[in-house]
């Protein structure tokens, strides 16, 4: 190679990598992307509420931030991704609050027995000053909290007949998911409350390992299990709420300005998947009517006095869990 032929060589490589250096610093800064993982299946409201934020933060942001959605538990199981997310190796969930109350104690109070009527009713008791604090004490535990939406209310779905009395549940294997209000609240019936995964409760009522469920009427027809047990008794006995948060470390990572549009567009969608849930709560309720037996208990709160109180005995002391109940108690008492 001659000296002529190095030096342009030279000339041209250096004018390339002045290039590149001035390319990069001119670039615009590379799109953030973030992963929200549920354990709800696609079809689901809480899965369409995710769908829904992840395509108003990216129109907003001109694609600069997304999320991606992983629905049906692809993450493995709420208390999987909890851990992911403390640690920082997921961004976003939006996760029942009976698993939350595993981290925060008080959110069980959202599980107070006949506290509410509907999702309607359980959605105005979200801004409640008690309702915020147990959001807000979730900070120290590695996640921030945005607020709340819902599934429908809880009822109980038996395979042999409805539930009229405590003797229709006594020593029965009702499914329940396995939290100490719920299990509080079962074995004060005397029916065997029996923890199973979702996706094996169809399989449990057909092969008659399960009596019943407790469940929610989107998870009912969602999941088909009106296919296997004909017998629902609406009780309105729990709300079921899901409560939507992500990782401190991710939070804190985020400018200004992404931190207002991503709580902007969360709020948005949990309002949309609250009035979503109240519709779609109607026409559940109208398929299966025309399906099953549905029988509605109308002195249910009696009948499960004795539940009830076990509940009170157990969680009532709980300072925020008691001031959410009398906040809940004096709004409904003012409407």
């Amino acid at each position: 190679m001659t000296t002529t032929t190095r030096a342009l060589t030279r000339t041209t490589l250096s004018a390339a990598l002045l290039s590149a250096s001035l390319l990069a610093t001119s670039s615009p800064v590379l799109a953030t992307e973030l992963r929200m993982g549920l354990i709800t299946p696609p079809q689901h409201i809480w899965t369409q509420t995710a769908e829904r934020l992840a395509e108003t933060v990216a129109e907003r942001s001109d694609g600069e931030l997304t999320i991606a959605i992983f629905p049906a538990g692809q993450l493995g199981d709420e208390p999987a991704m909890f851990s992911q997310m403390e640690t920082g190796l997921l961004d976003l969930g939006l996760m029942t609050a009976a698993i939350t109350s595993q981290r925060e104690p008080a959110i069980v109070g959202w599980f107070t027995p006949f506290l509410f009527d509907s999702v309607a009713d359980a959605a105005r008791a979200t801004d409640t000053p008690a309702a915020r604090q147990m959001l807000d004490n979730l900070e120290d535990k590695g996640l921030h909290a945005f607020g709340y939406t819902f599934a429908g209310m809880r009822h109980i779905l038996m395979r042999d007949g409805r539930v009229e009395s405590l003797e229709d549940v006594g020593g029965r294997k009702i499914r329940i998911i396995p939290i100490a209000a719920m299990n509080t609240w079962w074995r004060a019936t005397e029916a065997s409350p029996t923890p199973v995964h979702l996706p094996d409760v169809y399989q449990g009522l057909q092969n008659k390992m399960l009596d019943g469920v407790d469940i929610d009427l989107d998870a009912l027809v969602g999941s088909g299990f009106y296919e296997v047990a004909e017998h629902l008794t609406f009780t309105n006995h729990m709300a079921f709420p899901a409560v939507s948060v992500i990782s401190q470390s991710t939070w804190s990572s985020l400018g200004e300005a992404e931190r207002a549009l991503l709580d902007e567009a969360m709020q948005e969608a949990l309002a949309w998947g609250i009035e979503a849930q109240i519709e779609a709560e109607e026409k559940n309720l109208a398929l299966l009517e025309e399906r099953i037996d549905v029988f509605t208990l109308e002195d249910a709160e009696a009948v499960f006095g004795d539940a009830n109180q076990a509940f009170d005995e157990r969680f009532g002391d709980h300072p925020v869990i008691g001031a959410f109940q009398q906040e809940v108690a004096e709004r409904q008492a003012g409407q």
